[in-house]
């Protein structure tokens, strides 16, 4: 039974230089792909790179205040952190403070203001109907061009609105309508404007059965509408505050020429938790260019195609519906039908961030919660810096003391222990490189901790397989014997270690959040890579030079010298000497 053991070890002994060369060749691919991508260097948290902070402060609505509670702010953060994925943002922060904050921490490289715009819009999305609009500050004639991201409509459309359609389709007139007598008859009518056109031509609004209240209602939101500027940032921010789905509203966006345009809404007939999906597309077919496409759930299907078919028996501006987000209008398409095929696509002159963003905003849509925007800050980098660089130093010193240490205790063993860790340095450099650009991977502080923490996981496996190899040497082997019989033992204990560190490390990850899921991710990385390199590149490497004359015959500077080990000679069986017996007397 010996022979085959034998016959394997010779085997496995005599090709070390297989896995040495596979070790290196991943070594110089992944060092080719790190300067193919151009990404030579790993990406930095917002802790050593810099970048923006926000604080939002929860606002509930008047008289529900106890909307502001633990379960709602955790789904606000869930969403938020939807948001800013949906930007192609890595190694974000968003976590709460206190009782009503939200802190959201962006890295340097990514756009603040659009990110701010994604993480600050997180109230309630609402589909409203358009009953008057025009340019704020600009005149009386309505202006039904589009608000928010969308642009105007290339060709072919006799508007320059967005078009919401189901498969897109030409478009209607545009011809202007009325602001005063329609606009007060829409007001007072029941959740929709009126299809019917002796609507539009009644001569003034009367009271209503309930008192009047309805007429007064609408007169005063037609004089706040006269006052409206929003240029006014400050307005802008406090139009339609404190108003229920229920009423209609004020509001304000931008249009596609980027002039402010103001709003009369009515109120909301579908809510953004009815939308249940949202793309950009490139609608190459018609020749459309960036739409958005939406999927309504079963209610929002009936909901939506009721409206739509309300709005397209009226005529611009109110045949619109305007996308609400936080009180601005971040489109306002128009329909010539009613849409009951369960999903739309809105199609207008987009780009395709412009697209992107708005699909964004319908696929993370409604909160439980309104935010503002307590404060916005650039984070420098100055003392991430700081001490970034007091961790290096404090790694350089630790390594430097563990080559010290391996250098007087193993002399030339410390040779294969300093190159394999120069190995697993350049498998962890370049893997941290490539996955900034592949899975968002950030480096900060406590990933940098976990990288010099992974120092001494790594030395340890060596000093395991050294000791193990000393040992056969101790009990009288001679140096190639001993490195494979050391093996098997010292790979039991190098895996088990091993095993030990990285089950840590994935638990850590999984029930942590923010910074320190960069520690266990780095410590689960490097662990894993202390096995590639103590099986393919420490065990080869040592097979290799036990062929060599320096360790082989034990020099006093190889650090396996017989001598200073204590070896004892090998045990030898000897005949036990004969020993005479006397006769017996019969």
């Amino acid at each position: 039974m010996a022979t085959p053991k034998k016959g394997r070890s010779a085997s496995a002994q005599s090709k070390p230089g297989r896995s040495l060369a596979l070790i290196l060749i991943a070594i110089a691919a992944l060092t080719g792909g790190m300067f193919a991508s151009g990404h030579t260097t790993p990406r930095l948290g917002i802790d050593l790179a810099g970048g923006t902070s926000i604080t939002l402060r929860a606002v509930p609505e008047a008289g529900n205040e106890a909307a502001i509670n633990k379960t709602n702010m955790d789904t606000a953060v869930s969403i938020m952190e939807r948001r800013v994925n949906g930007l192609g943002v890595s190694e974000s922060e968003v976590q709460t403070q206190g009782r009503d904050n939200i802190v959201v921490n962006i890295p340097k490289g990514t756009n603040s203001e659009q990110a701010r715009k994604q993480v600050g819009t997180t109230a309630k999305l609402y589909f409203r109907p358009v009953i008057a609009t025009e340019v704020s500050g600009g005149g009386t004639a309505p202006s039904p061009s589009p608000t928010g991201s969308p642009s105007d409509q290339p060709s072919g459309k006799a508007t320059d609105k967005p078009e919401a359609t189901d498969k897109g389709s030409a478009s209607p007139s545009a011809s202007p309508s009325t602001q005063g007598r329609a606009v007060t008859d829409a007001l007072k009518a029941d959740a929709t404007p009126s299809a019917s056109a002796s609507d539009k031509g009644k001569a003034s609004p009367s009271p209503s059965a309930t008192g009047g209240t309805a007429g007064d209602d609408a007169s005063k939101l037609q004089e706040q509408y006269a006052k409206l500027d929003c240029t006014n940032e400050k307005t802008r921010s406090t139009v339609g505050d404190g108003v229920k789905a229920s009423a209609p509203t004020l509001a304000c966006g931008q249009n596609s020429q980027g002039q402010w345009q103001k709003y009369i809404l009515g109120p909301a007939e579908v809510d953004g938790t009815d939308v249940d999906k949202a793309q950009a597309v490139l609608n190459t077919q018609t020749g459309a260019g960036w739409t958005v496409t939406m999927d309504f759930t079963d209610g929002g299907a009936k909901k939506f195609a009721d409206i739509t078919g309300k709005l397209a028996q009226n005529q611009s501006p109110q045949n619109q519906f305007a996308i609400v987000l936080d009180g601005d209008v971040v489109s306002d398409p128009y329909v010539r039908q009613a849409l009951t095929g369960g999903n739309a696509e809105i199609s207008g002159n987009f780009t395709q961030q412009s697209a992107q963003d708005l699909s964004n905003m319908l696929s993370y849509g409604a909160l439980p919660l309104t935010f503002k925007v307590d404060s916005m800050t650039t984070v420098t980098a100055a003392l991430g810096g700081d001490q970034l660089n007091a961790g290096l130093i404090a790694g350089a010193i630790g390594l430097a003391l563990v080559v010290i240490y391996l250098l007087a205790y193993y002399r030339g063993l410390s040779f294969i222990a300093i190159l394999s860790l120069l190995v697993s340095a350049a498998l962890t450099y370049t893997l941290m490189a490539l996955l900034g650009p592949t899975i968002g991977f950030a480096l900060n502080l406590p990933a940098v901790c976990g990288a010099i923490v992974a120092i001494g996981i790594t030395a340890d496996s060596f000093i395991v397989y050294f000791e193990r190899v000393r040992d056969e040497i101790r009990e009288g082997r001679s140096l190639r014997p001993a490195v494979e019989r050391a093996w098997p033992r010292a790979r039991r204990t190098i895996l088990v270690s091993d095993f030990v560190s990285f089950l840590a490390a994935a638990v850590l990850f999984i029930v942590t959040v923010g910074k320190v899921q960069g520690f266990a991710f780095t410590l689960g990385l490097t662990t894993l890579l202390d096995v590639v390199v103590v099986f393919l590149f420490t065990k080869p490497l040592l097979t290799l030079m036990a062929r060599r004359p320096f360790f082989a015959n034990g020099h006093k500077w190889s650090g396996l010298d017989p001598k200073s080990l204590g070896a004892q000679p090998p045990l030898r069986r000897t005949r036990r000497p004969a020993v005479p017996v006397d006769p017996k007397e019969a």
